[in-house]
């Protein structure tokens, strides 16, 4: 390991390094140093099959990001943005012996991080945190970032594998489920809007995270938001992407596969204060159209969640990692039950979001 964090261009003596973090797609690992500390991680390429653009996006991203703030003058730049170590060569990875590949990113100090939103306090941080991410990308190209996943977030993909799945899927599973798929079928049209207005121009296409969940915010010691980190899934997208998930994601007063569907529902004050602090950050930057479409969003990428854990039940679990027979059926059944109670409070979704604008 400290052959390997030799390779990139650090500061001082590395003392120790150790497995860091609870994430499940990288090996990650904090490189504690002399005068400096590194988390250094062995990207998953089956994943992210084009480690090359992935950190092309990021380096573009961040360079951008800091250039902002440096003009601005803002205090502590490096805790407010991501800082990626290159190698000696210059480029920004480091393939060792046995073809595995590693990147490197200066340690932010003294943060937090959390796994689920617990006070409105936290879920307005977390979306001012995403809002000011997107705001300080708001003028560059989307079209100079490449795709690091192919179709991640395309709705019309993700139904037509979701069809595919229900002709030639496990055909026990199609049938216990036909409730689950008739439901999910019955709101495809709706859930394609955004997707169409993309085509139309109608909203701009645009860099976002697409991967908003909260635990992907850095916080400081007082709870105010850092920065956001986790950005393999930077790419090209619509505002939509980012502020669904998130919805999704902060405001489930239960589990993502919780086992107890009348335990799940949408925390409206939470939605309330995500918005608050999205929106004080964009609202500069969108057009009408695409605030209108917000609240729409959040159904939109709960639904396509539902979609993927569905499909894959279908499928003979091939995609998702499971702990137990059924576990992506009770995934879908949670997230259908999150759809449903959007669905209960759309119009006041949508108000809100109307205030705010």
């Amino acid at each position: 390991m400290k052959h390997i964090i030799s390779q990139f261009i650090i500061s001082g003596t590395i003392t120790d390094i150790i497995p860091f973090g609870s994430g499940h797609i990288h090996g990650t690992f904090l490189a504690k140093g002399s005068t400096e500390s590194y988390i250094l991680q062995q990207i998953n390429t089956r994943v992210f099959r084009d480690p090359v653009t992935v950190m092309k996006n990021i380096s573009l991203v961040t360079d951008h990001i800091r250039k902002k703030l440096e003009e601005s003058g803002a205090p502590d730049i490096t805790r407010s943005v991501l800082t990626v170590i290159p190698i000696k060569t210059g480029d920004l990875i480091y393939t060792d012996e046995n073809k595995k590949v590693w990147r490197c990113f200066v340690y932010i100090p003294r943060h937090k991080t959390y796994d689920k939103a617990v006070s409105e306090d936290q879920v307005y941080e977390g979306g001012k945190a995403y809002g000011k991410f997107l705001n300080q990308l708001s003028d560059l190209p989307a079209a100079n970032l490449g795709e690091t996943i192919r179709g991640f977030h395309d709705m019309e993909m993700r139904i037509r594998q979701f069809e595919d799945a229900c002709k030639n899927g496990v055909p026990e599973r199609i049938k216990e489920t036909s409730h689950e798929i008739n439901l999910l079928r019955e709101r495809k049209d709706e859930m394609i809007i955004i997707r169409k207005l993309g085509r139309e121009d109608k909203i701009n296409t645009r860099i976002v995270h697409h991967d908003t969940k909260i635990n992907n915010v850095l916080f400081d010691e007082d709870g105010k938001g850092l920065c956001v980190i986790d950005l393999d899934t930077v790419m090209p997208g619509f505002i939509h992407d980012d502020f669904g998930d998130s919805i999704r994601t902060f405001t489930n007063t239960g589990d993502e596969d919780d086992s107890n569907v009348n335990q799940v529902s949408i925390n409206m004050k939470f939605y309330e204060a995500y918005a608050a602090g999205f929106l004080e950050q964009t609202r500069n930057v969108m057009n009408d159209v695409e605030k209108d479409h917000l609240a729409l969003s959040a159904k939109a990428l709960t639904y396509m969640q539902s979609l993927r854990f569905l499909t894959d039940h279908l499928n003979g679990d091939i995609y998702y990692h499971i702990n137990h027979e059924g576990h992506n059926l009770q995934r879908t059944r949670a997230q259908v039950r999150l759809l449903l109670s959007m669905e209960e409070h759309y119009d006041q979704m949508k108000e809100i979001i109307h205030k705010l604008s």
